[in-house]
């Protein structure tokens, strides 16, 4: 029998330091899981993590509400799922990412996210908001 899909998840303010510390919660959870914070896995969960939140923060805040992170380890397939959810129900990312990188100051985060996730998107969380989520190998 296959070893079993495991799940966290974990709410953060809609700020910065709520960012900076859902990243360093993911970081934590996967050496739990086994995968060393110097692994590529750590790594490109990281920079995930911290693109989704700080999009999250930046385009998804709604005063008074957090954002939920939620890490998913299937080890049948070989793929973490990673999914971030704010409240924000107006405003959506893009469905594909930039077909190159941006030369502007931001606009980045989706290129980065198309390049390092095996599979990404969106959808609507109801009542309210939406859930971005990419998913990565763990291999």
């Amino acid at each position: 029998m296959p070893p079993a899909t495991t799940t966290t998840r974990a709410q953060f303010p809609s700020s910065p330091k709520g960012a900076r510390r859902a990243r360093h919660f993911a970081v934590r959870q996967l050496a739990d899981w086994g995968h060393a914070p110097t692994s590529d896995t750590s790594g490109t969960t990281a920079l995930i993590v911290g693109e989704l939140t700080a999009n999250a923060v930046r385009h998804g805040h709604v005063r008074g509400r957090d954002f939920t992170l939620t890490l998913t380890l299937d080890p049948a397939t070989s793929l973490l799922r990673i999914e971030v959810t704010d409240a924000a129900t107006e405003k959506h990312p893009p469905t594909t990412a930039p077909p190159h990188c941006p030369e502007g100051e931001s606009g980045r985060g989706l290129f980065l996210i198309n390049a390092l996730a095996h599979h990404w998107g969106t959808h609507p969380r109801h009542p309210l908001g939406k859930t971005v989520w990419a998913e990565i190998p763990t291999t």
